[in-house]
This record gives C-alpha cells, sequence and structure tokens, in this order.
C-alpha cells in the first residue's frame, strides 16, 4: 500500500477498508454525532419525518443546547425544550442542560466524549476543533445530523490534505489563535477549500491542548473540511485523565501524499489581528493602528478555556478596562468557570470591571450577552467577523487572542500586550 496520512488511516478505518483514495467517495461509521439548540430542531424534525423510532446509538447522539442559553427569548426557549424533550424519549447519555452546559467544542473534550481516533460529525461548522484530539471531525448539516442519528453512518469524500509545518519557538503573547490567524490570512478564507489541514512541527509538539483546540477550531475558516493534530505525549495526558472510551493514535506515514506544504518559522509570527469582516484581513498586531473599541469579548469554542482565561487574569491584575469599554469574560463550560472562581480570577475580572457571563456562545453569533449596535466596535478571541456577525450590520468586529483583547480592552483600543504588561 502507498503510504497514508493521518486522515485517510481514520477514514479508511471507519468506512471498513484498507485503504481510501483523496476524492473517492465513502460511507463511513461514525463514532459521535452532535447538535445543538439551532441546529438539532431540525435534525430532530427530519428524525420523526422519516418515521424512525429510536437512535442509532444513545451514547453517541449528544445534544448541547449552548447558542442561546441561558434561554434568551421564547424562541430560544421553544428550541431548547425540543432537545431536552428528544434527550429524554431518547435516554441519551450526552445531554447536557443547565448548570451542565457548557460550550460544546469545548465541553465535548474536557468530558472525554471525543477520542483520538474517532470519526465526528456535527451540525456545527466548528467541529473541527476535535482534530486536535487527533481524531477526524467535520460539520455537516442537519439533515445529514439526521441521516446519522438513524443509521450511525454517513458519505464522505476522501479530502486531500494540507501539511502546515511550524519550526522554531512561540515569542512571548503568541497562541495557537495566532498560528491559525497567520494561516488564514495567507491561504484565504478558501484557501483549504474541502481539503484537511494538519499541523505539525517542533512549535505544534510544544503546543498546550488549549492551543491545539483553538488552532483547529478555526480550520473551517480557510474552507476546511478539517484540521488535525497527529496525537502525541501532550494528547496522551490530557485525554487518558477523561476518555470515556478506548482511543487510538494514528499518524501520518513517511512520503504520505499532500496536495501543498506550507512552513513557518515561529520566530517571525507576532500576535495576530483579523480586521474587518473577513478571518482572512489579519494584521500583526502593532500594524493595526489606534482602531478605539467599545466592547471586548474573552471566550467562545474558541478561546474561552482556562489557560485563555489565566492570560487575560495576568494582564488585567491590578488595572481596570477602559471607562469606554464593556468588558465580558465567558469561560467556556462550567468546570472552566468553577476553576477560575477558585484560582481568584474572578475577582481580578470583577475588579477590572468586567461582566461574567455563565458558558454559552452568546455574543459570537450575536445570539445574546453582548450584542453591537450600529456604529460599535468590538475586538473579541471568537472565530468569525463577518458583516453582522456580533450585532448589526454597521458594527464592526476584530478578532485575535486572549492576551491582545485583555491588553486592548485596558487600553481602550487594539495594542500589543507588552503595552500594558512592561
Amino acid at each position: 500500500m502507498r503510504p497514508h496520512t493521518i486522515t485517510e488511516k481514520i477514514l479508511a478505518k471507519h468506512a471498513g477498508v484498507k485503504e481510501v483514495t483523496p476524492g473517492e467517495l465513502i460511507n463511513a461509521k461514525v463514532d459521535i454525532a452532535l447538535g445543538n439548540d439551532i441546529t438539532a430542531p431540525i435534525a430532530i424534525h427530519e428524525f420523526r419525518k422519516a418515521g424512525a423510532k429510536k437512535v442509532f446509538n444513545r451514547n453517541k447522539v449528544v445534544l448541547v443546547p449552548d447558542h442561546f442559553t441561558p434561554n434568551k427569548d421564547i424562541k430560544s426557549a421553544a428550541q431548547c425544550k425540543i432537545l431536552r424533550d428528544f434527550a429524554h424519549e431518547h435516554k441519551l447519555t450526552h445531554y447536557y442542560d443547565g448548570g451542565d452546559v457548557g460550550v460544546e467544542h469545548a465541553l465535548l473534550p474536557e468530558k472525554g466524549v471525543v477520542v483520538p481516533g474517532d470519526l465526528v460529525i456535527g451540525a456545527d461548522s466548528h467541529t473541527c476543533t476535535y482534530g486536535a484530539l487527533g481524531a477526524f471531525a467535520t460539520g455537516v448539516g442537519s439533515t445529514d445530523l439526521a441521516a446519522v442519528m438513524i443509521t450511525g453512518e454517513l458519505w464522505f469524500k476522501v479530502p486531500e490534505t494540507m501539511r502546515f509545518v511550524f519550526k522554531g519557538r512561540l515569542r512571548k503573547w503568541v497562541s495557537g489563535k495566532d498560528l491559525i490567524l497567520r494561516v488564514i490570512g495567507d491561504v484565504g478564507v478558501d484557501g483549504a477549500l474541502y481539503r484537511a489541514m494538519e499541523f505539525t512541527g517542533q512549535a505544534i509538539e510544544r503546543l498546550s491542548m488549549e492551543s491545539r483546540l483553538a488552532l483547529c477550531n478555526m480550520a473551517i475558516e480557510a474552507g476546511a473540511k478539517s484540521g488535525i493534530i497527529p496525537p502525541d505525549a501532550i494528547t496522551k495526558e490530557y485525554v487518558e485523565k477523561r476518555a470515556e472510551r478506548p482511543y487510538k493514535f494514528y499518524a501520518s506515514d513517511p512520503g504520505a501524499g499532500y496536495s501543498d506544504v506550507l512552513e513557518y518559522d515561529c520566530a517571525d509570527i507576532e500576535p495576530q489581528v483579523a480586521c474587518p469582516h473577513l478571518p482572512e484581513n489579519t494584521k500583526n498586531v502593532r500594524d493595526v493602528g489606534k482602531v478605539p473599541l467599545d466592547q471586548v469579548v474573552i471566550g467562545s469554542c474558541t478561546n474561552g478555556r482556562l489557560e485563555d482565561l489565566a492570560v487575560a487574569a495576568r494582564i488585567l491584575k491590578g488595572r481596570k478596562a477602559s471607562k469606554n469599554v464593556r468588558l465580558i469574560i465567558i469561560p467556556a463550560t462550567p468546570h472552566i468557570y468553577s476553576e477560575a472562581m477558585k484560582k481568584g480570577w474572578f475577582d481580578i475580572f470583577l475588579k477590572a470591571g468586567a461582566i461574567i457571563s455563565p458558558p454559552t456562545c452568546g455574543p459570537c453569533l450575536g445570539g445574546h450577552m453582548g450584542i453591537l449596535a450600529a456604529g460599535e466596535t468590538a475586538l473579541a478571541t471568537t472565530n468569525r467577523n463577518f458583516v453582522g456577525r456580533m450585532g448589526d450590520v454597521k458594527s464592526n468586529v476584530y478578532l485575535s487572542n486572549p492576551a491582545v483583547a485583555a491588553a486592548s480592552a485596558v487600553k481602550g483600543f487594539i495594542v500589543h500586550p507588552d503595552d500594558v504588561v512592561k
């Protein structure tokens, strides 16, 4: 057999064949099928419309009402009730509600629901986050989710793989968020269209799991089918104390075929900012200029984890957010919320004048907990800055890592963290 990429190996295993080839159509068994309070109601409607009586496996269908919760209005309450009723009817093992709910793509790795070697589909485009664990994970439509809920299988076109090699060591204040913003700035929002993005190199091998999750989370912003990092000792340390099921580490073979190989020296990568209105409009933070801010959001499935809150607390300690800035901090899961509180970070955030939200997607999609009015500008650690993404179509959203976001909240305009922490 020819050498294969990690993505090809996982897909071949789940399709029950010896090997697969890019461009080939396959039918594969799914380990985890995920839906949220926006996408799952449609899937549940199609599930019932098809006459299905039970899900293929109550342990593998996962429902997380995280986008508009705590319920922001009557319509969102109705959406969540559909999930709640379906979860109870089918006795789903992985249904999270109330004080158990967290942002889905932070919650599932934390709970050990997704493990290395899995094939995961989710009716949410940022399902590609789980590639950080060495899984093939991709977003699908709600009707595809319905089909998997019934059969446990789905068709896929095997993607080509682009390889991104990060050499050297990260500079101060640089994280996985900056690596992916730099890549998206280079290749564009369609530069990896329907391809797997494989991230490797010495810098990746030293990258924390939190940063890996942020990196893979935004593969979709380059148009990719998935993002993936070959599992290693850092992966093992993270999953062995969490994994609900047996897992398997896959690795790409030497000589495996890639459509493109891009190499980066991390010594050249500064903290990045994506300017309106596309994630590809990236600049080094010092090249952005003095952009005044009305709101700063630290959270989301990209950057709402403990590592992210830790750097925010480091910068905000003993400082206050600008009187012109609404600083909103959203821990991504109840566990992260609890740990941040135990560590005393909430005191730091509150003294800085921040609003602390319960775990929710909230403002990331213009849902609630921080909507922008016309003419307002936000800097967020979220993953998208499209027109109207966080509110009015005449508002502006910039994207950054948590260090840049926290420092900018203090100054009232976009700055390098070194301009605040001397």
